[in-house]
């Protein structure tokens, strides 16, 4: 499908009944292309967490529930969702009667699945839980403050640089901001590096980081355009890049690519 035909940017009228179909695909693969990826095998692990906050059914007896949802799509899908289709999507379930938690599961699982081309797991969790809220995630250092000089805002892997003593580290940086290639609209996040290699250099990570401030493309396409970045400059004996994004429309996306196969601790940093 073109993206033009998607409903980002577009008004749209908020569904009364439930509505699969609203689900828009876009596929992976263009943008892999665009970063020099062509065979289909993919250099990471990974997936896309995504958390629904506003999310409601009826129960057999009329009234409705409430719970907020995590959602992993596997980055191996072929498509990732675009995200107000998503939430329409998840709108179209408010006046849907479901016999119990279990079976709204299901009918998640298997319309997220078929839109994504792969296997997508659903939790579903009460309001009443308390949700971790982390104002910095552990033992990352922050970067934000390395003394560097920012006279352009354009993407730059060339300061991406490493050298002297392998050194595993866990660095963190609170000013990705990205924009949607629709709209426009900026996409704020917290942009998470966790490797053993060549000492990176923070100044210049964080010039690379800043880079990223008009750049027009999707969360999950921006964490794997880091990943890739950061393997082939400074090509590190091991790398887990997550993004934390903040919330909009009731979703926030948390995308992850790792030369590692087990998924990084979920969190939700303090501005989500």
């Amino acid at each position: 499908m073109a993206l033009q035909n998607a409903p980002l940017g577009k008004a749209s009228e908020y569904p009364q009944h439930y509505a699969p179909e609203l689900l828009f695909p876009v596929p992976r693969l263009d943008n892999r292309q665009r970063i020099g990826l062509e065979d289909g095998r993919w250099p990471w692990f990974g997936g896309d967490v995504w958390q629904a906050w506003e999310l409601s059914w009826l129960r057999p007896n009329g009234v409705p529930a409430v719970a907020w949802g995590i959602f992993r799509i596997p980055a191996a899908s072929p498509n990732l969702i675009e995200s107000k289709s998503f939430k329409l999507y998840l709108n179209s379930l408010n006046q849907e009667t479901f016999s119990d938690r279990a079976q709204v599961i299901e009918r998640l699982e298997r319309d997220l699945s078929s839109a994504s081309g792969a296997a997508v797991t659903c939790e579903l969790c009460s309001v009443d839980e308390t949700a971790h809220i982390a104002p910095q995630p552990s033992g990352y250092e922050l970067i934000d403050d390395e003394p560097i000089e920012v006279t352009g805002y354009e993407p730059c892997p060339d300061k991406l640089v490493a050298a002297g003593e392998v050194v595993t580290e866990s660095l963190c940086s609170h000013l990705l901001k990205s924009n949607c290639p629709v709209t426009g609209q900026p996409d704020w996040g917290s942009l998470l590096i966790h490797y053993t290699g060549p000492k990176i250099d923070r100044a210049g990570l964080l010039h690379y980081v800043v880079g990223f401030r008009q750049k027009q493309d999707f969360h999950e396409h921006c964490v794997e355009t880091v990943f890739t970045d950061l393997m082939a400059r400074c090509q590190p004996e091991s790398l887990t890049v997550s993004a934390h994004y903040t919330r909009r429309g009731g979703l926030d996306i948390n995308p992850w690519r790792s030369t590692e196969a087990s998924a990084p601790a979920m969190l939700r940093l303090i501005r989500q």
